[in-house]
């Protein structure tokens, strides 16, 4: 084994990951009051579980993109979290 995910494994991990942030986005949408808490983590958890799936699943532009993703996420759930406190 090369690594810490078999590829099957890295695949179920990448698809949940997709499917939290297809989640968000929709509750984004769809919402009449959006919870930005609930919104960034279900972001910054599906990003993360992408580049887990994606060290496994290598492409440089989508490793990129889920790094900034995250980080976004990270920042907005803070900014929430800190207006809330």
């Amino acid at each position: 084994m090369t690594g810490l995910l078999s590829p099957l494994a890295a695949d179920i991990i990448g698809l949940f990951g997709s499917a939290l942030m297809v989640a968000a986005f929709a509750y984004s949408n769809l919402a009449a009051v959006i919870d930005f808490r609930l919104f960034n983590l279900l972001n910054m958890i599906g990003a993360l579980l992408l580049i887990a799936s994606l060290t496994v699943h290598f492409n440089l532009a989508s490793m990129a993109l889920e790094i900034v993703w995250a980080a976004i996420a990270l920042f907005g759930l803070t900014k929430s979290l800190l207006r809330r406190a």
